[in-house]
């Protein structure tokens, strides 16, 4: 079907910058961008729906690259404790931590999973979230990473939202191999990543590279147990101590780097060379109340890809607003408002290896895009919080109004 989508301007985010177009039009097919121009140049020809955007901003449809939303439990108990002064480090050295959401997770069943998960989703869907990035790791072992990966699967195929499924089960030491660590490694590598891969179940693959989590030499093992699949590679990196993730990630051309407070100048160069987005999270930085800014105007001047993400997770990032994680990155980091817009757009899409087909509004790309009832792209950044108005379209065809 051919729709024409007017009487708006356009925030297209070429480049990674506005690339405004004042008093634009697009011109969808089915599910793709066809055209997209000043409303005065619209191609004369027949559509089967015309949509009056009354002078509303359109970006993209808005895109978060790095979620656990598929989880088991609850862990608020936890936030009491570190408001308390319990590190994050002694939790999990308690049994607490990413363990206490694995024992839940292996309890839940598949429907109770998807449950859960959809409704965090909800969440996310009203805000103009249009593509998710969805990790396992919060299994670790073959079962239940093919459970979380299976409802990250069901949740993209019941919901108007583009769903990327990424293995991460190197997250965490399950309680059945303490004192094992290379041994899991091992059962990652032959096992757990082969089968799942086979099964359909794997869009990319990430790993843990932390002092209470897993070392490079473990992490290099998993990359190079995936890359032999042919799977992208993304990494949390750099969070809470500096081991020199982000320079492994980029060596191996990993999509995305995530966290990164701790990288070095040198990190940043490797990852400028090599392409890898640095995907930032303000959400777990102001949870855990972080003190170490991630180097930014490094970032900024090697020319590194910066996107935003809700990490949304039980523990460390219980966010529920992408666009929160907007003013956080202007206020938190010292991202301007396009930055931060970019950052869950155009860079966000680079970080799931989708800039082909999503993160910009431009002739060929799906058809996701936010019509907000905004006076321009910085309020995105600006309101605090609540339900700006909006209608979102999803693969060309609108979804709702708010």
């Amino acid at each position: 079907m051919k729709r024409l989508w007017q009487h708006c301007h356009l925030a297209t985010m070429k480049d990674g910058a506005y690339s405004t177009i004042e008093d634009g039009a697009l011109v969808t097919q089915d599910d793709r961008i066809e055209w997209i121009g000043p409303r005065r140049a619209v191609p004369a020809q027949p559509y089967d729906e015309t949509h009056d955007l009354k002078g509303s901003w359109v970006t993209p449809g808005l895109i978060d690259s790095h979620t656990h939303t598929v989880f088991g439990g609850n862990r608020s108990g936890e936030f009491e404790q570190r408001l308390q002064g319990v590190s994050y480090a002694e939790i999990a050295k308690a049994g607490g931590g990413i363990a206490s959401t694995v024992r839940a997770t292996r309890e839940a069943s598949e429907e109770e999973l998807f449950a859960g998960a959809r409704k965090r989703l909800a969440s996310l869907l009203r805000e103009g979230v249009t593509t998710v990035e969805i990790k396992s790791g919060y299994g670790l072992n073959l079962d239940a990473e093919r459970k979380m990966l299976r409802v990250a699967r069901q949740l993209g195929q019941a919901l108007p939202l583009t769903v990327r499924a990424t293995c991460l089960a190197a997250h965490a030491l399950p309680p059945e191999y303490v004192g094992r660590s290379d041994e899991f490694v091992t059962y990652i590598c032959e096992t757990i990543l082969p089968t799942l891969a086979n099964e359909g179940l794997v869009d990319a693959v990430d790993a843990f590279c932390e002092h209470l989590a897993f070392s490079p030499a473990q992490v290099e093992r998993v990359f190079q147990a995936a890359q032999a699949l042919g799977l992208p590679l993304k990494l949390h990196a750099e969070q809470l101590s500096s081991l020199g993730g982000s320079s492994l990630a980029a060596r191996y051309q990993a999509l995305s780097a995530d966290h990164l407070e701790y990288m070095t100048e040198a990190d940043v160069k490797a990852m400028a060379a090599s392409g890898t987005v640095a995907v930032l999270l303000p959400g777990a930085f102001y949870l855990l109340r972080e003190t170490k800014l991630p180097p930014i105007d490094a970032l900024r001047r090697e020319g590194v890809p910066i996107a935003l993400s809700t990490d949304m997770n039980p523990g460390t990032s219980p966010v529920l607003s992408l666009r929160l994680m907007l003013n956080m990155a202007c206020t938190l980091f010292h991202l301007t408002p396009e930055e931060a817009l970019a950052g869950v757009t155009t860079h966000a899409a680079k970080a799931l290896g989708l800039a082909k087909s999503h993160g910009m509004l431009e002739a060929g790309k799906v058809a996701d895009f936010i019509a907000w009832e905004v006076e321009r792209p910085a309020d995105l950044a600006y309101w605090l919080g609540g339900d700006l108005p909006k209608r979102i379209v999803y693969h060309g065809k609108e979804i709702t109004h708010g």
